[in-house]
């Protein structure tokens, strides 16, 4: 079964500071190339993670400003594809992943998880799109530019979007930058929902009905990202998975049972995978890319056709990208 992936955090560990761990091959993230193939990977989106400073240190990495941390992190994207490139390559559009897909080859697609880099410049954002960038998760868990993140409390959890961020989200929109609302506040969900004249992502958040986690997606907004075309992805987080946030158990029956859930709140066509993969921690009975088939497997078990399996896969997520990106 193929799949698209729309979030992992791997960049954020990948390269170690020994240099020997590389996207191709490694055993100290959830992903690399030789993996996605083995779980016949169509695309990945990688995320450009804006580190906060005190985490330089926690991942071994000499501080450097989000500009240059950026850079860095599409260069090495690029030249580690580059150096792989029989067997992935680059994506920007619809048109490039099925014309990799076609020659037998993965895609790739770069994101920014935390717009604050941003600061509240249209030049930069058409820089992004100039770098790849392709998505956008407009805030992490602090307020920058664009707005204001999910909060326990209510006061910034209610917030919208900025003046910037109402004008940047028409502005994403013509120019063909995918925006994300995982991490954002619910007041800022709602604008986005608003504002954006095209389909928007969650791409890793759950159902916030079954696991309380202000992260997660209440029954309403799960109708509203149906009807606007777009889709969230079932993150593997136990946080967001479990109804006691404090579990760390991460496993597959929880994956089925938000999917259904969030199916029957939204239909077929708003479900799709964002594993959050190398962002996430504890019990994970998914733990590595290659064994993301058991999730589709545990579906097929419990009376999914293969052509909703592979709507929840991969074609809604293509829809997405298909009326988003340019």
């Amino acid at each position: 079964m193929k799949y698209i992936d729309l979030h992992c955090d791997t960049l954020m560990i990948i390269p170690d500071s020994s240099g020997r761990e590389t996207l191709l091959s490694n055993n100290t993230a959830s992903i690399d190339f030789n993996r996605m193939r083995k779980a016949n990977t169509m695309a990945q989106f990688f995320a450009i993670f804006l580190l906060q400073r005190e985490m330089f240190d926690e991942v071994n990495r000499e501080y450097v400003d989000d500009d240059t941390y950026i850079k860095n992190c599409v260069n090495y994207l690029k030249d580690s594809i580059e150096e792989n490139k029989d067997i992935i390559s680059m994506a920007y559009n619809y048109e490039d992943i099925i014309k990799n897909d076609s020659e037998g080859k993965m895609s790739a697609i770069l994101t920014i998880e935390d717009g604050r880099s941003v600061d509240g410049s249209f030049e930069k954002l058409k820089e992004y799109y100039d770098l790849g960038i392709r998505l956008i998760t407009l805030t992490w868990n602090f307020e920058n530019c664009f707005g204001y993140p999910n909060s326990d409390n209510p006061s910034v959890m209610n917030s919208g979007l900025k003046a910037f961020g109402k004008e940047a989200v028409e502005y994403m929109n013509e120019l063909g930058i995918l925006i994300d609302v995982s991490h954002l506040s619910d007041g800022g969900f709602y604008d986005v929902a608003k504002i954006s004249k095209k389909p928007f992502v969650a791409s890793h958040s759950n159902a916030r009905a079954l696991s309380p986690h202000r992260r997660n997606l209440t029954d309403d907004m799960i109708k509203i990202l149906a009807e606007k075309g777009g889709v969230t992805g079932i993150n593997f987080s136990p946080t967001f998975l479990n109804e006691d946030p404090k579990i760390r158990n991460s496993r597959i029956e929880l994956m089925v049972e938000h999917i259904n859930y969030i199916r029957n709140k939204g239909g077929d066509e708003v479900l799709a995978l964002g594993t959050d993969f190398d962002g996430i921690t504890g019990n994970l009975e998914i733990d590595s890319v290659d064994k993301v088939p058991l999730l589709f497997d545990a579906l097929k078990k419990s009376g999914w056709s293969d052509d909703l399996i592979e709507k929840f896969a991969y074609k809604n997520a293509l829809r997405v990208i298909k009326d988003t990106l340019k």
